[in-house]
C-alpha cells in the first residue's frame, strides 16, 4: 500500500486507541516508519533501472515482514507497550493485501507469497482502503475519539 494509506491507518488506530505521548510516536514508527528500508533499496533501483516505473519492484527488506516480530515483540516487552506490535501489524496486514511478491521468513526461508486477496485488483484494494480509512478518522474525530 503508499504511504497515505499507512498514514491513514495508524492516525485511526491513534485516534481509536487514546494513543498519547511516547507511545504515538511509537505508533507511527512502527505503523509507517518501517517503510524506511525503501532508501536502502533505492540505490539499488535506480542503479538497475534508473528512472523507468518497475511494477512489482522488491522493494522490501525482512524489515517490513513478519519475521520482524522476532525482535519487535521482545522490544515491546522492554517498553511495556503493546503499541509496536500492533501498529507494524497493521502495517504488514495493509501490505499482504497487495499482490507484490513477499517473503515472510526471510532470512530464515526463501519461500514467497503473493499475500490474500490476489484476485483482486491492486487499485481497486487501495482505493477502497484509503476511502474506508478516511471515513473512519473522520467518524473518530467527528464523535471525538
Amino acid at each position: 500500500m503508499t504511504v497515505l494509506t499507512h498514514v491513514l491507518m495508524t492516525t485511526a488506530g491513534v485516534q481509536a486507541l487514546g494513543l498519547e505521548g511516547a507511545d504515538i510516536f511509537l505508533a507511527y514508527g512502527f505503523g509507517i516508519g518501517v517503510d524506511i528500508d525503501h532508501l536502502v533499496k533505492a540505490p539499488l533501483y535506480y542503479k538497475k533501472h534508473k528512472f523507468q516505473k518497475v511494477r512489482h519492484y522488491h522493494w522490501r527488506t525482512s524489515l517490513q515482514e513478519p519475521v520482524s516480530l522476532l525482535w519487535i515483540v521482545p522490544l515491546s516487552i522492554f517498553l511495556q507497550t503493546p503499541v509496536p506490535v500492533i501498529f507494524f501489524l497493521l502495517h504488514v496486514f495493509l501490505d499482504y493485501l497487495m499482490s507484490y511478491e513477499k517473503m515472510p521468513f526471510f532470512p530464515f526461508s526463501k519461500w514467497k507469497t503473493s499475500g490474500f486477496l490476489v484476485s483482486l485488483s491492486d487499485l481497486r484494494k487501495e482505493l477502497f482502503t484509503i476511502v474506508l480509512l478516511a471515513c473512519t478518522n473522520l467518524l473518530l474525530v467527528i464523535t471525538g475519539y
